[in-house]
């Protein structure tokens, strides 16, 4: 794979556990730390919105967390290359038991916290090219903005390239 490097402004999304029309949850970095984020789903428009919970992670949490993603980037990739089948989703049969013990754990830890998170719009993109097989994830980055209204609108501002955040650069994710 080629170097990583951040378009200015990005910061590396380390995980993407949940999709559906965008990144919907997972961790990233906010402010150079370690981040579980989480889509707001908005019940008034009976969609996900733009916006996402960040809550800080503690360091345990984030390498249990890192750990599990690889066990799951090992049998994504496997999967893909037709070295395993979806019976065995999602864990490699050698790994199964480590991610069924992460899984305990995690499900405790990762959690959004009202009290700590932050409301952050996030704009989230293919990170550098890769040779990885065709249907496997592509490393992602992810800008995070404060969520600024139109006056007397309440219509959300358009990023600077006049496409909604949450629409972001989806093309290539997979392939």
């Amino acid at each position: 794979m080629d170097a990583l490097k951040l378009k200015p402004g990005y910061e590396l999304a380390f995980t993407l556990t949940d999709y559906y029309d965008g990144p919907r949850r997972g961790i990233a970095n906010y402010q150079g730390k370690p981040h579980l984020y989480e889509c707001i789903f908005d019940e008034t428009g009976d969609n996900y919105s733009e916006s996402f919970f960040l809550t800080p992670l503690d360091l345990e949490s984030f390498q249990l967390a890192m750990e599990d993603w690889e066990i799951w980037r090992s049998w994504e990739d496997a999967f893909h290359r037709g070295k395993a089948d979806e019976s065995t989703h999602p864990a490699l049969p050698h790994e199964a038991r480590r991610h069924a013990e992460l899984k305990q754990i995690l499900d405790k830890s990762l959690v959004t916290d009202p009290q700590k998170a932050v409301t952050r719009i996030g704009q989230f993109d293919v990170l550098g090219k890769s040779n990885l097989p065709r249907g496997v994830l592509r490393p992602l980055q992810v800008k995070w903005t404060e969520p600024s209204l139109h006056r007397g609108t309440g219509e959300r501002r358009p990023s600077s390239n006049g496409v909604p955040a949450s629409e972001g650069n989806f093309g290539g994710l997979w392939w």
